[in-house]
């Protein structure tokens, strides 16, 4: 197992990795909408949504990799309500074979995100 961290992605809010590379696979940890450089929260679902996935892209760049790369994504949402904008700025970054994803709304997300987004890549 090896480590990838990178700066130009907020830092763990927690004991664990940005994300693992193992066996040809990059498990990356939920990104929030976090600034990297205040570690604070964004204002608003679609702020947050494309800063999370910006910070993913980040930590894929880190390893070598690229949107093209992720093989199954997990969104998770405070409110389901706003799955299509989601989708919406997700389908900004990934484009046909679209990763396997699914979306769960959870009851409350760290720091009280809006949104909160992993990926697994392979290389």
């Amino acid at each position: 197992m090896k480590p990838i961290h990178t700066d130009n992605a907020p830092a763990a809010i927690g004991p664990y990795s940005q994300a693992i590379e193992h066996q040809g696979l990059l498990f990356i940890s939920g990104q929030l909408g976090l600034d990297r450089v205040t570690g604070e929260l964004v204002a608003g679902t679609e702020a947050q949504t494309r800063l999370a996935l910006q910070n993913l892209q980040a930590i894929l760049a880190a390893a070598g990799l690229g949107p093209q790369n992720v093989v199954k994504a997990t969104i998770y949402v405070a409110n389901m309500a706003d799955f299509a904008l989601v989708n919406r700025l997700y389908a900004e970054v990934f484009s046909p074979p679209y990763p396997a994803r699914e979306v769960v709304q959870a009851a409350a997300l760290p720091k009280g995100g809006l949104v909160e987004i992993s990926a697994i890549a392979a290389q």
